[in-house]
């Protein structure tokens, strides 16, 4: 019930008030306070005000310096794509998106999870975190998910790796509902990752339809941003774009994989070669026949069949042997 109520929370935006002015305020205040403090000892020992009383002003006085520097403590400074999460005694208070100076109530405090923290990239990167930065930042970031190795639909293992653009589009949500938002979006997009490559082969036969994560990265990779966007949803995040930067088999198995693919393209072009040399062979005895030039019993033609495929399909050039004799 508690999740619930958290991903439903409703943004609140807090219209803070003029931090110059209050800054200026809050001064005089503190002004005030000093000069409180100093004429209650001074008017003491002139005899103009008891010793009571003095020690009332400077009691007041020292009350006010106080409290003007609580005051002070509730200014706040945000530059451009910047916002602050403010709590009140442990009740959400709002947001503040709006770049400026200004001044909120000193007992609010800035909620930043991702602060005095490092998050795990991948299955080997390391990214350090800003330390002791409260505030959220709104600007485009990218997550570089290092290449990790996972089965691809036919079990064959693949190392792949992929880059995330990002932004927080709602601070609210992004430090409330969940414990650490780059954290998240990193073990989200591991987990997505894998899961897509596990759907698609690595690789297709020529003129299959099928997917494949090689001659469909773009279509993969944007399955895989909706699919993402789908799990961040609930932490604020906007996912812009996802590609994938590292697509290649694992060591252990990428020669015996050259060398399938090295054979399947062989194959592929003998079949081409013999196809066009049995419609050459096909077309020269048609252009005999219809021009009358020669007479071919079944077994010269036979042999003649024989001798253009040898020399259309063969891997050298052939050595021609001239007939000086008759031809049977």
């Amino acid at each position: 019930m508690e999740n619930s109520q958290n991903v439903t929370l409703e943004e609140r935006i807090l219209h803070a008030k003029n931090g110059f002015v209050m800054l200026f305020f809050f001064l005089l205040i503190t002004a005030a306070g000093i000069a409180a403090c100093i004429a209650g000892p001074v008017l003491s020992e002139s005899g103009m005000l008891s010793d009571r009383a003095a020690v009332a002003i400077f009691s007041v006085g020292m009350l006010i310096v106080i409290a003007a520097i609580i005051g002070l403590c509730g200014l706040k400074v945000l530059n451009p794509n910047e916002a602050i999460v403010l709590a009140l005694f442990g009740k959400y208070y709002g947001t503040i998106k709006k770049s400026g100076f200004f001044w909120v109530n000193p007992f609010c405090t800035a909620i930043n999870p991702v602060r005095k923290s490092s998050i795990t990239v991948g299955s080997g990167g390391h990214t350090s975190v800003s330390t002791g930065v409260k505030k959220i930042s709104l600007k485009t970031m990218t997550l570089d998910n290092a290449k990790q190795k996972v089965n691809d639909e036919l079990g064959n293992p693949v190392e792949i790796g992929a880059v995330v653009i990002w932004k927080v589009i709602n601070p609210t949500q992004a430090v409330i509902n969940v414990e650490n938002y780059k954290n998240y979006l990193s073990i989200q997009c591991d987990a997505i990752i894998r899961n897509t490559a596990r759907k698609y082969p690595y690789d297709v036969n020529e003129g299959e339809d099928e997917k494949s994560l090689r001659g469909s990265s773009q279509e993969i990779a944007h399955i895989m941003s909706l699919e993402l966007q789908e799990k961040v949803e609930n932490a604020g995040i906007q996912i812009l774009d996802v590609r994938i930067t590292h697509l290649a088999y694992a060591p252990e198995i990428a020669s015996a994989m050259l060398q399938r693919q090295q054979a399947a393209a062989i194959i592929d072009a003998r079949q081409k070669i013999v196809e066009g040399a049995v419609g050459m062979v096909e077309m020269a005895l048609d252009k005999l026949n219809e021009n009358d030039i020669v007479e071919l019993d079944e077994e010269r033609k036979a042999a003649m069949v024989s001798n253009l495929l040898v020399v259309l399909c063969g891997n050298k050039d052939a050595q021609p042997i001239v007939n000086s004799g008759t031809l049977y």
